[in-house]
């Protein structure tokens, strides 16, 4: 692997549909944010001869990272599909960005691949958030190889990096994790630093020469030999370790020599079943060169060692109505069943779905059936419809090439899906199937907006539908307490790119608006008030008086009107009037405008007109007496309580809990989980954790998850509540 005698050329870079899965290889690139998957990718690509070496397609454009918000940011913000062919094989390349804010793309990648290269920096290391995606890939089994780049920095140290990816990625057996090969450097430079300029094979002992710009393969010199010695037996013995020929080791510790092309056959079986995690250098192409040094290694790796689609298991399968549906893996004469992955829209083609197919083949203009399940919480619709496609095409920067078909096991694009969301099911219209959805993030950011103008307010539902509708992890909230928008988000860099994409996609301009939380009122104890509602200025008048007593229930009791009334001091028929105006009153509030919540209010007497009182009347005066209850009682600000599960590794504990408690968290209990992470329970007013996605990624350094749910509302601090009735006031 990697260690062939000569390279294989690409097919012209032209991605053309599959016609059986195992010529088929999907990967997704994984890495923090600056780590080089991108630059990986456009490398892999140049190599492969599916770019010039300006690193552009041969009909314009770059290969990733090519919507206009990327080039603004400067980073990746989405996925991007990128096929190559090399040696026959179709490489489905997905580019993820590496930022946290865009995990949600991230998680579509790994849901639409069989294997992950990690890349990782030779000159920054791996963070906290790159190793808990590798244990996700662990829980599942995904097969794993880790790229190492930036070698041309002068703090770059291969050996040493190497050695970092095996304790971090290797956990209780770093022999799973060693590399192929070792750099070979090239002259000194005045700064005292060398370049790597080629590779030599730890399994063939070759050289592999990129200086020229082309690899060129040697024979190593004998003070070189010494070199790789130590560093080739312990990755034969890591091979012969997860050999499936159980006699291999004893063989090999009884001095027998073993074969290359045993350890080869043995290491890519290995890597396949996730078993063994091979390290890889590479680097982009210099100037006037054709190959990066060491992509011809890693597209050996992807199409020698990485398993096809037939050796992956499907995602559950059931029926519309929830029945299991057993399905042959990966056939591509078994019923349909594809899913969308991602959902962007383009101004001219319109809404464009990246499909993984996972059986059956998905064939231009038929109709197929979309289905919809379980995002209604996060303002996607639930759904059941029948859609016509329209063409099927690969991508390639801002080009589409149009494809006949598209086979379980590939991927493709597929236009005018105008009901298709991210997460849908496409399957046969005659036989409706369901895929199991992929676990998303919660959006746990804020942002609430307005309409800049008339004019985009008219525009602003159907903008916000259509970037809900691209995009799982954000969700739209219309809040009936506050009477907020609210778009939650995974965090700032998730909410600006919300933001830019309503400007430039949908021509909607909105203003970000203070994030309120649905604040309550209650009474602190008893209080009586009489509301008197008397008019005589010609005409009809208005009479109406009641008495009532209001008296503090336990929370969640809600509002519960009582009629204590006696001789008909209030005749019976006004009585439901007092209840009404009550009612309305203590949906406006009584102090600061919130509404009351968790009292009694007891209708004790009354006085009516025989010809003045009326329905109107009885309700003004109802409300009447309740604010002058309120006038004469402590009147408690109640404040929501979210119930807060943080987990976070065991190095941040004490900082976490210490932010908790400054934020009038009270910390419930911890516990022990796996992988030296501690799960911390507390409750906290929400009016606390507004911005703790973006608080606690900045403690933790991007290592801590948590997630929230509202518990209960409760009298908030006399200081804060006599601050916000300020604001009230001012406001007024």
């Amino acid at each position: 692997m990697g260690d062939k005698a000569n390279a294989h050329p690409g097919a012209a870079g032209r991605a053309t549909a599959a016609d059986h899965p195992a010529s088929v290889r999907n990967v997704v690139l994984v890495g923090h944010s600056g780590s080089g998957k991108t630059t990986l990718v456009e490398a892999l690509a140049l190599t492969a001869g599916a770019v010039n070496r300006a690193g552009r397609v041969e009909d314009g454009g770059t290969v990733s990272d090519y919507d206009e918000i990327e080039h603004r940011q400067q980073r990746s913000v989405q996925l991007s599909l990128v096929p190559v062919e090399w040696d026959g094989i179709k490489v489905n390349l997905l580019d993820t960005p590496g930022y946290a804010d865009f995990v949600g793309e991230l998680r579509a990648g790994l849901r639409a691949a069989d294997a992950a290269l990690f890349v990782v920096s030779a000159s920054d290391g791996v963070d906290g958030s790159t190793r808990m995606v590798w244990e996700e890939c662990a829980a599942v089994g995904m097969p794993r190889a880790i790229v190492v780049t930036h070698l041309e920095s002068a703090r770059a140290d291969y050996e040493e990096m190497t050695r970092i990816c095996a304790e971090a990625f290797g956990g209780e057996d770093p022999d799973a994790v060693l590399p192929l090969y070792l750099p070979l450097h090239g002259p000194q430079a005045p700064d005292g630093h060398a370049p790597v300029t080629g590779l030599i094979g730890l399994l063939s002992q070759q050289l592999f020469d990129y200086a020229s710009g082309e690899r060129k393969e040697s024979e190593p010199g004998e003070d070189q030999l010494p070199q790789i010695e130590e560093a080739r037996n312990r990755l034969i013995e890591g091979i012969i370790s997860e050999s499936e020929d159980e006699t291999l080791m004893d063989r090999y510790l009884g001095g027998e020599q073993v074969d290359v092309k045993t350890l080869i056959e043995d290491l890519e079986r290995a890597v396949a079943r996730g078993a063994f995690h091979p390290v890889l250098a590479a680097a982009p192409a210099t100037d006037g060169a054709r190959q990066g040094l060491g992509t011809i290694e890693v597209l050996e790796l992807i199409t020698r060692g990485f398993p096809t689609p037939l050796e992956r298991e499907a995602p559950a399968v059931t029926t519309v109505d929830g029945k299991p549906r057993a399905l042959k893996v990966c056939d591509p004469d078994g019923p349909l069943v594809a899913e969308v992955v991602k959902t962007a829209s383009d101004p001219y083609v319109g809404r464009i779905s990246l499909v993984r197919v996972f059986s059956g083949t998905l064939r231009p203009d038929e109709t197929v059936h979309v289905s919809g399940h379980g995002l209604e919480d996060r303002g996607h619709e639930d759904h059941d419809v029948d859609e016509r496609i329209g063409a099927l095409s690969a991508p390639f920067g801002k080009q589409q090439r149009t494809l006949s078909h598209c086979i379980a096991g590939d991927l493709a694009c597929v236009a005018k899906l105008s009901r298709a969301e991210t997460g849908d099911t496409l399957s046969a219209k005659d036989d409706p199937l369901l895929m199991e959805p992929w676990q998303m993030p919660d959006p746990l950011l804020p942002l609430a907006i307005q309409a800049h103008s008339k004019a985009d307010e008219d525009k602003l539902s159907q903008g916000l539908s259509r970037l809900v509708a691209e995009d799982p992890t954000m969700r739209l909230e219309q809040n009936q307490a506050t009477h907020q928008v609210v778009l939650w988000c995974l965090g700032e860099a998730h909410a600006d790119v919300a933001l830019e994409r309503l400007r430039s996609r949908y021509g909607v301009q909105v203003d970000v608006v203070p994030h309120m939380v649905s604040l309550r009122e209650t009474f602190a104890g008893k209080s009586a008030g009489r509301g008197r509602h008397v008019k005589q200025s010609g005409g009809h008048g208005q009479y109406a008086i009641c008495e009532i007593e209001v008296e503090p229930l336990p929370g969640g009791s809600g509002i519960e009107f009582v009629d204590k009334v006696v001789g008909g001091a209030v005749p019976r028929q006004f009585i439901p009037s007092v209840e009404k105006g009550v009612r309305a009153q203590a949906a406006k509030g009584v102090a600061a405008g919130h509404p009351l919540v968790d009292v009694r209010i007891t209708l004790l007497d009354g006085k009516a007109h025989s010809v003045d009182s009326s329905d109107a009347a009885f309700q003004t005066a109802g409300a009447l007496a309740l604010r002058e209850a309120a006038a004469d009682a402590k009147i408690h600000l109640l404040e929501p309580v979210a119930e807060v599960s943080v987990l976070v590794g065991d190095d941040y504990v004490g900082a976490v809990m210490s932010d908790l408690s400054g934020r009038r968290g009270r910390v419930l209990g911890t516990e022990q989980t796996n992988g030296s992470r501690t799960l911390i329970r507390a409750e906290v007013p929400e009016i606390e954790i507004g911005r703790y996605a973006v608080d606690l990624r900045s403690l933790s350094h991007g290592t801590a998850r948590f997630n929230r749910a509202y518990a209960r509302h409760e009298p908030m601090p006399a200081q804060i509540a006599e601050r916000i009735r300020e604001e009230a006031r001012d406001a007024s």
